[in-house]
């Protein structure tokens, strides 16, 4: 069922605010999985779901969650920041996140040369 506009907007609020203490978390020293794990509960995740769902899948359940482009770009964003710390995953996690930026290139319909230097960025990390 369609969010009306208050909803959606306390929606994308929530979810900024779950993305953005997510990003937080990768920028703490001794961050555990174990943190990154109860914010991503927030969102019916966790990082053993993230690591072995497709990237398909993932872009569902962002859906599911009533994600806008705004928020699946900051997902894709959180993913290839993720690899960085999960090196033994950084392929796993770069790969979704290109899979990501490319669904909202092409299903957003507008073309966002941000989105292409962050595939490039993306695709430079493989």
């Amino acid at each position: 069922m369609p969010l009306n506009k208050s909803l959606r907007d306390e929606e994308k609020e929530r979810i900024n605010a779950i993305l953005k203490k997510l990003v937080e978390l990768l920028y703490v020293l001794n961050f555990g999985k174990a943190e990154i794990d109860e914010e991503l509960k927030s969102l019916g995740l966790t990082t053993e779901v993230l690591l072995n769902s497709s990237g398909t899948e993932l872009i569902e359940h962002l859906g599911k969650l009533n994600f806008d482009w705004e928020n699946t770009e900051k997902f894709a964003d959180y993913l290839v920041l993720l690899s960085d710390k999960m090196v033994s995953e950084k392929q796993n996690l770069i790969e979704k996140a290109l899979l990501i930026y490319n669904y909202i290139q092409s299903e957003s319909k507008t073309f966002s040369f941000d989105i292409f230097g962050k595939i490039g960025v993306a695709k430079g990390k493989l």
